[in-house]
Parts: C-alpha cells; structure tokens; sequence
C-alpha cells in the first residue's frame, strides 16, 4: 500500500472545499479524514494546533492554509492550467480571504456581533460581488474565458454567502454572477467535492480521494 498525504476536512466548509477541488482537479491522490468541528479528533490537533481544516500532512511539513494547499497540489500537476493567471487573480483570492470573508461572517453570524450593522456589512460583501459581476459580465470566468485558481478559491465563499439567503441573493441583479455560481453548484466538479463521507475514526479503512 503506497504512502499518500493525509489530507483532514470538513465537508461544508468553504476553505476546505476550495483544497478539495484543487486536489481534484490535481489528480494528486490523498487520504481523505473527515471531521466533525465540534469534536475534532486528537491526530488532527497534534497535526495542527490551529484546529482548523483544511490541514494535509505531508512526510516532511504539514500545510495549513487552503490557499497553499491548492498551489500545493496544483504544482504538483496542473492539467487545467489553474496556476496560468496574471497576479491580479491572487489579488482577488485575497480580497475574498479577508475584507468579503469578514463581511460575510458579519452578515451569516449577525447574532455574534451585536455591535455591528447586519444590512451595512452584508453591503461590504455586495461591494465585492459587484465587481466580481462585473468581470464575469465581460468574460465567462474571473480570468478571461477559462477557469482559473481565483474562480475556484472564491466560489465557495460566493456559494456560502448566498446561501445565507439565496432568495435575497437571486433578486440583487447580478445575473453574471449568478450564471457563474449555479454552473458550478450543477457542474459534476462540485457534486464531486460534496460527496458525503462518514466521521473518521482510527482504525478505518481510508478512503481516497479523489477516487479513481
């Protein structure tokens, strides 16, 4: 049996899930851990002692930053070309990791902060969807007319700030936008990624991914 990464994760969370699709699309085989949050297994906290996935062990480091961990697997191999954008595009992703992330807790988890103003920091993140909507208007993808690492590291954030009222969010105009999300929420990439998988537990059989 060959030595694979191990790669912990949590199947709903967005930096997770942006580390499985550039898995994916690597073709880089791990051994796939799922976690459930609210009782994290004690090998993933020795792993990590941020206690935060994604985590992927590697025989010599461990990598814990998603966005790493997608350049990880994808210098490892890139048949889809994710890493061919202008710098711009990592400007972007770090858009997204911070002010739109920040936003987007704000308004998805208004009850944590009582302090702040839910409609004013839910207009924060739209001020990043507009321009997002206003690439996507010009070209099918952030990054011209082929899909590129910025598309992938943002759309999970995109699909869980609309999920926080999808209603809401299908009536705010932004029909390129929302072209962009709903082909990625039907595309067969991302019911890939989103396959369910039970709690992992020592002494399992491992489960890999992505499957052959």
């Amino acid at each position: 049996m060959r030595t694979l990464p191990t790669f912990w994760s949590f199947r709903r969370c967005p930096y997770a899930m942006r580390a499985r699709l550039a898995i994916q699309s690597s073709k880089q085989q791990v051994v796939l851990r799922e976690i459930v949050l609210r009782d994290k297994p004690t090998p993933f906290l020795e792993a990590s002692a941020k206690g935060t996935v994604p985590v992927l062990q590697l025989p010599d480091r461990v990598i814990d930053e998603s966005r790493d961990i997608m350049i990880w697997a994808l210098t490892q191999n890139d048949p889809e070309n994710w890493l061919d954008m202008p710098s711009e595009g990592m400007d972007l992703i770090t858009t997204c990791e911070g002010p739109f992330k920040q936003a987007l807790d704000h308004t998805k988890y208004a009850v944590r902060y009582p302090d702040l103003d839910e409609a004013e920091q839910r207009e924060k993140a739209m001020g990043f969807l507009r321009d997002l909507n206003t690439r996507l208007a010009e070209n099918a993808y952030l990054m011209g007319d082929q899909i590129r690492l910025a598309d992938m590291a943002i759309l999970p954030f995109v699909r869980q700030f609309a999920n926080t009222d999808r209603a809401w969010f299908d009536a705010q105009g932004l029909g390129p936008l929302t072209r962009w999300l709903d082909e990625f929420l039907t595309s067969d990439r991302f019911s890939t990624i989103i396959t369910k998988y039970p709690p992992w537990q020592d002494g399992q059989d491992r489960v890999l991914f992505p499957q052959t």
